[in-house]
């Protein structure tokens, strides 16, 4: 098993456990509110709201974004290198959005590889060069490879819901009035969004890692890739971008600056790791 291989098992191991974890913290609120029928029920919540996930994730992404679909005439630089790095990824060719706005960023979303599409800004198509364009959306291929879309949608889904739950436990509590409870029930009303957000967090920066280890596969030079990161992060502190915050972990950057405490809870790893995992494969590759 090659390093990237290696890289890419470790963190679908990782992602699974978060999920199971995130799943199991909905559950167990479940049960705390009305035991284990109650519990069951959630199981079947959580189901549904996966299934729906599934289903709906990618609509919303490009809804939200405000992307419209761009046709080859209209962008065939864009369509030929799309073409060379799925030929490279055995993938399916994607649909192809444009966003219309300045600051350099680009998202993949779908539900499967048959169903993905591929989003870029204006600005990104400006500001990169072939190489470095080519780096970005060989890392978009690899979130379709991964279904990366999905597992960021069923976490998003699932944490929202822990969060509302909890804030529900605030404002109404249990039906148990024993000492033991009411300290229970506080305990998971302040913890339990916390550590839906936290997990919510790590299954995302985990899958940035993987796209960009897969990303750099697929085009065969990790270079490329850092290098547009590193041009990215500039463009998103420059120009400002209006965008959903509910979809700021599909980007490739953080659409938004974040400094002291907000950088803990970002939904993306630091560039500067980032980069620094990508040179380090360059031996592997060349």
């Amino acid at each position: 098993m090659t390093t990237t291989k290696r890289s890419t098992f470790a963190a679908t191991l990782r992602t699974t456990i978060l999920l199971a974890t995130l799943s199991g913290l909905f559950v167990a609120i479940g049960f705390l509110i009305g035991g284990s029928s109650t519990a069951l029920l959630f199981l079947f919540m959580a189901a549904l709201m996966n299934l729906g996930s599934w289903f709906f994730s990618d609509k919303l992404a490009l809804k939200m974004s405000g992307a419209k679909p761009i046709e080859e005439s209209e962008a065939p630089r864009l369509y030929q290198i799309m073409r060379e790095l799925t030929t490279r990824a055995a993938l399916p060719m994607p649909s192809l959005y444009m966003i219309p706005q300045d600051q350099p960023n680009a998202f993949a979303t779908g539900r499967s590889p048959k169903k993905a599409a591929v989003a870029v800004t204006r600005g990104i198509t400006q500001l990169l060069s072939e190489d470095e364009l080519r780096g970005v959306l060989a890392h978009e291929l690899a979130h379709v490879r991964h279904r990366d879309i999905l597992i960021q949608s069923v976490a998003a889904t699932i944490g929202a819901a822990i969060t509302y739950l909890g804030y529900m436990l605030l404002w109404f509590g249990g039906d148990n009035d024993s000492p033991l409870s009411l300290v229970a029930s506080l305990a998971l009303v302040l913890l339990a969004p916390l550590a839906a957000t936290i997990i919510q967090l790590s299954i995302s920066r985990q899958r940035e890692y993987g796209a960009d280890a897969g990303g750099a596969e697929i085009c065969g030079n990790p270079e490329s890739l850092a290098s547009a990161l590193l041009r990215l992060e500039e463009g998103a502190k420059a120009i400002p971008m209006k965008v959903n915050q509910a979809a700021e972990p599909l980007y490739i950057v953080k659409p938004f600056s974040g400094k002291g405490l907000a950088s803990l809870f970002s939904t993306h790893p630091p560039i500067e790791e980032r980069v620094r995992r990508l040179r380090q494969m360059r031996p592997a590759l060349v």
